[in-house]
């Protein structure tokens, strides 16, 4: 389903709601209650700022006896999405988020991959996977990074831990690729990037990722991932606790200027590899 077309469907889910809200005589606010989210969350709905999760959609059915008709649109739009189930959600907020926070132990976060990276992590995952899917999978991550070519774009940060630098995905030149876009991205000031060095030692949420989102009328959200889930979180004081851990994570990581002249040294580490081969 092209981008404009998925963006057309949304917008159709909040007009019917908003046509099928207002006869009931619910306000938004009621609603939200109902639903357990914002009455804004609800006005982002109608307005197809912000998409709702799966269960949201499910509530609102409830709420408005309205049969399963804004389940099934909602899994209809999840299963036509190129991202898995669990990140489909995400990528959509992504578009309107106004501060951005990632930190990754083990792999450069979507919005920074190269396409030679983004399709060497996508064949580790896939090996017996038709060509096409490697590409549309590539594509849709390659499409995700255009939120930092606008004007609008988001305050970016990123605390990256140094195995991420160091792990060779793709091979020595994919990986110097990589290395330097993410070096013009920050020259670029698209983002302000720290990097976490091995000799930190023990450091917060060690064994995982974890994205922080702020958005201009809503509530701010957590993301973490394991295998083949992920978590949205939203809950006021687990978001809290989720940003306490990454200004740790500040803390521990070196200056933008320190971990800028450390993933350049990595970067010409590689390139130095690909020349003596």
């Amino acid at each position: 389903m092209a981008k404009g077309t998925r963006q057309d469907a949304w917008e159709f889910f909040g007009a019917e709601l908003k046509r099928r809200r207002e006869p009931s005589g619910m306000t938004q606010g009621e609603l939200g209650r109902r639903v357990f989210v914002s009455g804004g969350y609800i006005g982002q709905f109608e307005q197809a700022i912000r998409k709702p999760q799966l269960d949201v959609a499910q509530r609102i059915d409830e709420a408005l006896q309205t049969d399963g008709f804004f389940e099934r649109l909602c899994q209809m739009l999840i299963d036509k999405s190129p991202y898995a189930d669990y990140f489909a959600a995400v990528a959509e907020l992504e578009k309107v988020t106004t501060e951005l926070c990632e930190f990754a132990s083990t792999l450069i976060p979507g919005l920074l991959q190269t396409a030679s990276y983004a399709r060497a992590v996508t064949l580790a995952s896939n090996p017996l996977k038709p060509e096409q899917f490697i590409e549309q999978k590539v594509d849709a991550r390659m499409d995700r990074a255009d939120i930092l070519k606008g004007r609008n774009r988001p305050a970016f940060w990123v605390i990256l831990h140094e195995n991420v630098l160091r792990t060779p995905v793709g091979g020595a030149a994919a990986m110097a690729e990589q290395l330097e876009h993410i070096t013009a991205v920050a020259s670029e000031r698209k983002a302000l990037i720290q990097v976490i060095p091995y000799v930190a030692g023990a450091y917060p949420e060690m064994a995982g990722m974890l994205k922080l989102m702020q958005f201009k009328d809503a509530p701010p959200t957590a993301y973490t991932e394991g295998w083949y889930s992920g978590n949205l979180l939203d809950d006021p004081a687990v978001v809290r606790r989720a940003s306490a851990s990454y200004d740790l994570l500040r803390a521990a990581a070196l200056s933008p200027e320190a971990s800028r002249a450390l993933i350049e040294s990595a970067a010409k580490d590689y390139r130095r590899c690909t020349s003596t081969t």
